[in-house]
């Protein structure tokens, strides 16, 4: 099984929670790419956030 990615707008390639940072903001968590701070969609970034590298 292929796991997912998500291209960042600074060019950062997103696979693992490592490349997210997570703020909470209100009831849900916002997360951000580590290296840039631009949005990750929630959704996209619930599936990272539960990758792990091997």
């Amino acid at each position: 099984m292929s796991g997912t990615t998500h291209q960042c707008l600074c060019g950062a390639t997103l696979r693992f929670r490592q490349d997210l940072t997570r703020e909470r903001t209100g009831t849900t968590p916002t997360w951000t790419c580590a290296d840039c701070g631009t949005r990750v969609p929630g959704v996209v970034a619930e599936k990272l956030s539960h990758q792990h590298p091997s």
